[in-house]
């Protein structure tokens, strides 16, 4: 059986090609990484498991060191960084066919090409045991990986990227005309008290709440037009709620609702605010531990609805630590977000981008699923399947990384969980872009 070596999931369509041509016999072994080390038997084991299924391409889970855990592929694993392990294997005959039919010039994305096409003959199998080991060279918290892949330097693999899931959507039926989007009226005005809502859903930010409401509360809007602020506890202890109640009694616009001890997540608590009597047309998100980056942010966020007619509207914001100092990568702005071709790149990365802004009557016909966890992302690829979504790329808010946020350092436990549940988010709406049209 050969083995070839690649350079990670980042490679050619010239280097994919060569490992076609070189392969022979039944199987053939992909290393992501140099260095693998198999537990004993555990290749027989792979190869086993491959005859057994009649597989194309069979991962597994792994140590380096550490128990490494990986996830079931689903139709919605579209995002180019799914992890499948450092050891692949393939059926020769499957990666010969596939190989021959890539017809595109790829710099960076052969390997995402071979896996998405192999992926359209017979589905990837997933082996929940531990058969190798390998070492992890990228030692960097999870925080400081989420956004890879709106770094400019990465810029050019992005696009590849993108190229490839369009014509992997096209191949499935699911790819979305943008010209077949629908627009929103902005007529509703008079139905609604204020013209936009901030939503802040809170627990146990008594650090960063503060900061959050204010900086909502200090918006100025122009003449004719008028917002409030929705602060949602949700059953905060740790004083979060003294510093809303002080605030609330100083400012007429804001809005505290407590909520009751079961569960609601991000989600509900989204969810409560949005079918609020006093919330506005427009429902403009700010996370607890987050500000506006000046006075401006809500009445931009005003402008783009009007100007662009869309459901949505997703900003740009920078990452600051908790005291507003700039950190790497800086300013982002989700430029892989295209009027022409966002509603399917977004199947493929891992969120739409922030802030987000919502036209209030179309989400109250959605709702947030009640989760804590890409309630936003379900949203969002749910209103991009219908409706247009505007962008402002100037910078509207900040960002705030600190050792509290949900996703600054997950384990691979809390990481798997979390992108598991995102393609399964995908997979259910790759499968109603599928069926739209019976």
């Amino acid at each position: 059986m050969n083995t070839f070596v690649l350079p990670g999931r980042v490679c050619s369509t010239a280097q994919i090609k060569e490992i076609a041509a070189q392969a022979s016999g039944e199987w053939c072994l992909m290393l992501l990484r140099e260095e693998v080390r198999w537990v004993l038997f555990g290749l027989e084991r792979m190869i086993q498991v491959g005859e057994d299924t009649k597989a194309l391409m069979v991962y597994s889970d792994h140590f380096n060191p550490a128990p490494a855990p990986v996830i079931d592929w689903q139709i919605g694993a579209l995002r180019d960084d799914f992890d499948f392990g450092s050891a692949i294997l393939l059926r020769v005959s499957a990666l010969k066919q596939v190989a021959a039919e890539m017809d595109a010039n790829f710099q960076y994305a052969g390997f995402y090409d071979l896996r998405l096409r192999l992926s359209r003959l017979a589905a990837p199998v997933h082996i929940p045991e531990y058969l190798y080991y390998d070492v992890e060279t990228d030692l960097r918290k999870s925080g400081e990986k989420l956004f890879d892949y709106v770094d400019p330097k990465n810029r050019a693999v992005q696009v590849e990227m993108e190229s490839c899931v369009t014509e992997h959507l096209k191949a499935l039926g699911a790819l979305i005309d943008y010209r077949q989007l629908k627009t929103i009226s902005n007529q509703q005005t008079a139905d609604y008290p204020v013209t936009a809502s901030v939503i802040i859903p809170c627990r146990n930010r008594v650090r960063t709440i503060g900061d959050a409401i204010r900086s909502a509360l200090n918006q100025r809007v122009r003449e004719g037009y008028s917002y409030n602020v929705i602060v949602v506890d949700d059953n905060s202890v740790d004083g979060t709620v003294d510093i809303i109640k002080e605030l609330e009694t100083k400012h007429d616009n804001l809005i505290y609702i407590a909520q009751d001890p079961s569960w609601h997540a991000i989600g509900g608590n989204w969810n409560v605010a949005l079918h609020h009597p006093k919330c506005g047309l427009y429902a403009i998100q700010l996370d607890s531990d987050d500000t506006y980056y000046d006075e401006t942010t809500v009445q931009r966020f005003i402008d783009a609805f009007e100007e662009q007619k869309c459901a949505m509207v997703v900003g740009t914001y920078r990452m600051t630590d908790i005291n507003g100092n700039e950190l790497p990568p800086g300013i982002i702005d989700h430029r892989e977000w295209t009027k022409e071709n966002g509603m399917n790149n977004a199947l493929r990365i891992n969120g739409l981008g922030a802030p987000r802004g919502f036209y209030v009557p179309v989400l109250r016909d959605i709702n947030f699923p009640t989760t804590k966890y890409g309630e936003d992302y379900a949203v969002g690829l749910r209103i991009s399947r219908e409706y247009r979504i505007g962008r402002i790329y100037s910078v509207v808010y900040n960002c705030r990384r600190w050792e509290d946020n949900s996703d600054a350092n997950c384990d691979i436990v809390a990481m798997n969980r979390n992108n598991w549940y995102k393609d399964r988010i995908r997979t259910w709406e790759l499968t109603a872009r599928i069926t739209r049209g019976e």
